[in-house]
């Protein structure tokens, strides 16, 4: 089962002032916050443990929409795809998870 979260970073983050003047990026890092706050609200039982891949395929821009999809992956953990109002891809990559490689789940 799938999961899909929709949002924004405002223009006025505190990040954007210097990521990049008179250009501004939202920094990936933001992006995965944004990412784990989604992964909460779909499974508040579990844990994230790592990010151990991301791949950030495109820019996202102050106020620009986005879209969060998970899906559980083969392993017990999940996979993420980040996606820009048109469609396009933004950053992709998986959730390692307590319990994923011997770590004890969360209680």
């Amino acid at each position: 089962m799938g999961f899909e979260w929709r949002g924004a970073i405002a223009a006025d983050h505190p990040c954007l002032a210097g990521h990049f003047p008179g250009n501004p990026i939202v920094p990936g890092v933001v992006l995965l916050d944004e990412l784990l706050r989604a992964f909460a609200v779909w499974r508040p039982a579990d844990r994230p443990l790592g990010i151990p891949m991301a791949k950030f395929l495109a820019p996202l821009r102050p106020e620009q929409p986005f879209t969060i999809r998970f899906t559980e992956s083969g392993s017990g953990g999940a996979r993420f795809d980040c996606l820009g109002d048109d469609g396009r891809p933004l950053a992709r990559g998986s959730l390692m998870l307590a319990g994923d490689n011997g770590f004890p789940p969360a209680a």
